[in-house]
């Protein structure tokens, strides 16, 4: 199953969602600080590494947020919905 590729500006709303500095975001994922950092003064998908921004999705994720795919509205995240 291929994984939709998020953009850097999901990935930075996703944190904001949470509250989460790029600290929090590296400890979750797993993924260096400096790594964190260099791909967040991109703009458009998240780069580098296959496995590295796999990880970076499922820590957001795991964390409770959802990313939604470009539908024509644009793509954008939320946070799941807990009962």
């Amino acid at each position: 199953m291929s994984i939709p590729k998020v953009s850097i500006e999901q990935v930075k709303a996703a944190r904001a969602l949470l509250r989460w500095s790029q600290n929090d975001l590296a400890d979750a994922s797993g993924v260096s600080i400096p790594t964190i950092k260099r791909l967040e003064s991109a703009t458009g998908p998240l780069g580098g590494r296959v496995d590295t921004a796999e990880a970076i999705r499922a820590a957001l994720e795991t964390a409770g947020v959802e990313f939604i795919a470009e539908n024509g509205g644009g793509a954008g995240v939320r946070l799941k919905y807990r009962s």
